[in-house]
């Protein structure tokens, strides 16, 4: 009853209710990006598959910047991650835009994160098994390591959340998401400053 029906009632009124309340912090963020930014605008959007990898445009706050080089071709990441951009990084506010994407039903409060469409080939068969349930912006990988973990490992969380999904497991995927943002905790991967890129083995 829950995965099937219950789940996606409470994501949509939770959802509506926390764009309510939290607008005017997205307004500022949103209005502070735009000059940040220099031009490049506040959101990103990319296209990312969902629920059995029907693909939807996931929509974040830009933490960067779009400058490039004298041949046009972008600037390392963290050379383009400006203040803001780390700030809401660290904090996940730059997470807090997909609220509409979980109106829309693209997305659910929990569930696998949503990744690069280009991954679609390199999943196995058990893998794959991720997009049996719409993604979430937090999940139990996200809990369990988030960037600090390789991509395997996370696949083997979102698996494993698909076979237990409950309502009891997601009240605690939300507390324990809570907590790590709070502590700031496996926000990026050692070294880099964004999460590592999915190559198939990895």
């Amino acid at each position: 009853m829950y995965k099937h029906c219950l789940k996606r009632v409470i994501d949509f009124c939770l959802a509506l209710l926390s764009i309510l309340c939290l607008s005017p912090l997205l307004l500022a963020v949103t209005i502070w990006l735009h000059f940040a930014n220099k031009g490049a605008g506040a959101f990103f959007t990319q296209k990312r598959p969902g629920k059995n990898a029907k693909i939807f445009k996931v929509i974040k706050f830009k933490s960067m910047t779009d400058e490039r080089d004298a041949e046009g071709n972008l600037l390392p990441d963290a050379q383009r991650l400006t203040t803001i951009g780390k700030i809401i990084r660290k904090t996940s506010i730059d997470e807090l835009p997909q609220l509409f994407n979980v109106l829309k039903g693209d997305m659910a409060l929990i569930g696998p994160r949503p990744l690069l469409v280009k991954y679609l080939p390199l999943y196995t068969k058990e893998q794959m098994r991720r997009h049996e349930v719409r993604p979430g912006i937090t999940g139990w990988a996200q809990v369990n390591g988030r960037n600090a973990i390789t991509h395997t490992k996370k696949f083997e969380y979102d698996v494993w959340y698909v076979d237990h999904l409950s309502f009891r497991l997601d009240l605690k995927i939300i507390y324990m998401t809570i907590v790590n943002v709070l502590r700031h905790k496996d926000i990026s991967h050692e070294g880099a400053a964004t999460a590592e890129p999915f190559n198939g083995h990895n």
